[in-house]
């Protein structure tokens, strides 16, 4: 059972919603990425149609960036949410037929990935900026970290649950996703909103580029989200864990499982722990001091050569970034006006979803020309030199206080 705090976010009926329908949506999402992939190749037997699957599901994230901004802080959040997830369920519901009747191919499956990924596109950055509406700004780190929480369950739970459902039988996966996503979509349906009167400004190139304009004039949001996507463009050491479980750790299929899944063990445990016990001091060092322990464990995971301090370096890992997210989050919704959050949440989400591809492809790269550990020990001393760079390029960011401290355009 969970101890409801007096200001505990679990006492707010819209966020309980709103959390267990993200629950049902990513892992959906997780269990549909699994199959999809599985089955175009299992239907082409070509490395090149499974890299368009990922395209697919990528490309509409970045040629939708500004329109999703746009949409989000003209229209009801919630109702732009349910619309994807309703979507989102009804090409679940489109693959089920397409096995049962024999006619999904590769055509198929590529626009279900594409249809999949503009809805993503969509509910990622709307989500975010729904958030704020739901909780009091007292609570909205626990909030931000509660929600932070299920991103990484759905990491761990996703993928297991889609593997196992999929070996039933891909008509088992698809129809629990469609499911799940329904019931998600009927939850977020239910969530109740204070009433916003925003302002309708003409659609013109200076509001769609707005967001843009608004993370540059706010230094604190400017170094917070430049800071993630530097950081994460380097630490990308987890896109290396099949070379270090098969040729350095000798730890099988097996190993790379329990490799995988370290990152998000140790997220989760923090993310709860900072549900519970939220930063309230000193956030700018503590957010540095997270990003010193992530650079720091990622040297310690390139360097070793047994498979239980690698478990611990990637434990150690997944916390500090979990650590630093929430910060970051938190930072970018409470330091954004509600008219400003969809454009802003939208240019942050094309800036991870970037620095993530690119920064699996960077260590890739790198690890070509030197090797998977000295890339690593590369990304790991790239991440603590980021750190200090920003802690002097913006020392408004290293010197804040609390989350709510107001920044200085």
């Amino acid at each position: 059972m969970l101890f409801k705090a007096k200001d505990s976010v679990l006492r707010h009926p819209s966020f309980n919603k709103f959390w267990v329908s993200r629950m049902f949506s990513s892992t959906s999402f997780q269990m549909l990425s699994v199959a999809i992939g599985w089955q175009m190749y299992d239907l082409t037997h070509d490395a090149f149609s499974l890299g368009f699957v990922g395209l697919a599901q990528f490309l509409p994230m970045v040629l939708l960036t500004f329109v999703v901004g746009q949409v989000a802080d003209r229209f009801d959040r919630r109702k732009i949410v349910y619309i994807c997830q309703v979507i989102e369920a009804l090409v679940a519901a489109l693959l089920l037929f397409g096995n049962l009747h024999g006619w999904l191919g590769r055509e198929e499956i590529l626009v279900a990935a594409a249809v999949l990924g503009a809805c993503r596109a969509f509910e990622g950055p709307t989500s975010s900026a729904l958030l704020p509406m739901l909780v009091p700004k007292t609570i909205m780190q626990q909030a931000i970290a509660w929600s932070t929480s299920v991103g990484q369950t759905t990491q761990i739970l996703g993928p297991a649950l889609g593997g196992v459902l999929f070996s039933l039988g891909a008509t088992s996966l698809y129809s629990t996703a469609a499911i799940a996503l329904f019931a998600g979509a009927i939850l977020t349906f239910l969530i109740r909103t204070e009433p916003v009167e925003r302002k309708f400004e003409p659609i013109t190139m200076r509001s769609v580029f707005m967001g843009l304009s608004f993370i540059y004039r706010h230094p604190i949001i400017l170094g917070t989200i430049s800071l993630d996507l530097f950081a994460v463009l380097l630490g990308g050491a987890t896109a290396l864990l099949p070379i270090f479980a098969q040729d350095i750790l000798h730890a099988g299929p097996v190993g790379l499982g329990l490799l995988r899944t370290a990152p998000a063990v140790g997220a989760l445990l923090m993310s709860i722990v900072l549900a519970y016990y939220p930063l309230r001091k000193s956030v700018g060092l503590k957010l540095f001091g997270a990003l010193g322990v992530f650079g720091l464990a990622t040297m310690l995971f390139a360097i070793s050569t047994n498979v239980y301090l690698s478990l611990f370096a990637l434990f150690l890992i997944g916390a500090s970034d979990v650590i630093s997210v929430v910060i970051r989050s938190s930072l970018v919704q409470l330091q954004t006006p509600d008219e400003m959050r969809g454009r802003v949440n939208a240019v942050n989400s094309l800036f991870i979803g970037t620095s993530n591809q690119l920064g699996e492809f960077e260590s890739g790269i790198v690890a070509g020309f030197v090797g998977a550990a000295p890339a690593a020990l590369i990304g790991g001393i790239g991440t603590l030199a980021v750190a200090g760079l920003w802690m002097y390029m913006f020392p408004s960011l290293r010197r804040m206080k609390s989350l709510s401290e107001e920044t200085r355009t």
